[in-house]
């Protein structure tokens, strides 16, 4: 893996939002959920797909916070246009599982 610089890393926006709605994405290739992320005042709410579905219902998100990159261009995925991406890692069985911090941060908060 190639090394970046300080200046590559602060080029990335991410930021803390809760998950305020999810629903099943009934149009989508692969199972998933729209997600509606409150990321605070400044950036209000956003949209983004996730195929979350083998490890979380829609009533386990609601409420959850979750990193977000909020900087990437707004992306059509199917029907729906994806405002931020969240971000996860693969469980052992390479399902993805939400990046989230482990106490309640105000929404809109940086990562550093």
């Amino acid at each position: 893996m190639k090394h970046i610089d300080w200046e590559d890393f602060q080029k990335v926006s991410l930021q803390v939002g809760t998950i305020v709605e999810a629903e099943v994405y009934k149009e989508a290739k692969r199972p998933a959920y729209i997600l509606h992320v409150d990321l605070g005042e400044e950036m209000g709410i956003k949209k983004s797909s996730a195929q979350i579905t083998s490890v979380y219902s829609p009533n386990d998100l609601i409420g959850k916070q979750v990193v977000c990159v909020t900087n990437f261009p707004p992306k059509q995925i199917g029907k729906i246009m994806s405002e931020v991406l969240v971000t996860g890692f693969p469980n052992s069985d390479g399902q993805v599982v939400l990046c989230t911090p482990d106490m309640g941060v105000p929404n809109g908060s940086k990562l550093y």
